[in-house]
């Protein structure tokens, strides 16, 4: 019986490092899925991937949300075509968009520690952690096209989608803690 016990004790660090990796694979797939649902712009394609780094992050926590968008970044990285439109290799990681891409795993670690309640609080934490994607996106896009445009191109058409997918965040997280 003693050594059942110790087995198990030895193990459940295995088993908590398995499912977190399993838990990030899933997110990435997710995320590959939700680059996909792409309205058409440019520079910056309007996607659902902002809405899935708010839900793992808030679901997961913020070392889990961080490591699925690292998790997903290297796929990426590695050729997987994951990417809005289906782009994929390092080179995606150095256009127009990358600093949305990296964005991502600051938005998810921030949306990590959205309070279990107080809806205002909750609100407040993801729509934080939704605008902070836009900083380093903003940034980055501002060496291609000029800082003006990148405001433009790249935060301010994007504020509707912001705020209706920062709600559905909202009401996916409250309804997955309800459950």
């Amino acid at each position: 019986m003693m050594h059942l016990t110790a087995t198990r004790a030895r193990l459940s660090p295995l088993r908590r490092g398995l499912t977190f990796a399993a838990l990030a694979l899933l997110g990435s797939a997710a995320m590959a899925a939700a680059a996909q649902i792409t309205v058409p712009m440019w520079p910056v394609p309007a996607t659902l991937q902002s809405l899935v780094v708010l839900v793992i992050g808030a679901l997961g926590g913020p070392a889990l949300g961080a490591a699925t968008m690292l998790a997903y970044l290297a796929e990426g990285a590695m050729g997987l075509p994951v990417f809005a439109g289906g782009a994929a290799g390092p080179a995606a990681l150095m256009g127009p968009t990358a600093g949305f891409l990296l964005g991502f795993v600051l938005s998810a670690w921030l949306a990590g520690f959205t309070p279990r309640q107080g809806l205002l609080r909750q609100g407040a934490v993801l729509l934080g952690a939704h605008l902070a994607m836009f900083v380093p996106g903003v940034l980055w896009l501002a060496t291609v096209t000029g800082l003006e445009k990148a405001l433009m191109a790249g935060f301010v058409l994007f504020i509707p989608g912001t705020l209706v997918k920062t709600a559905l965040a909202l009401a996916t997280l409250r309804a997955a803690r309800r459950g």
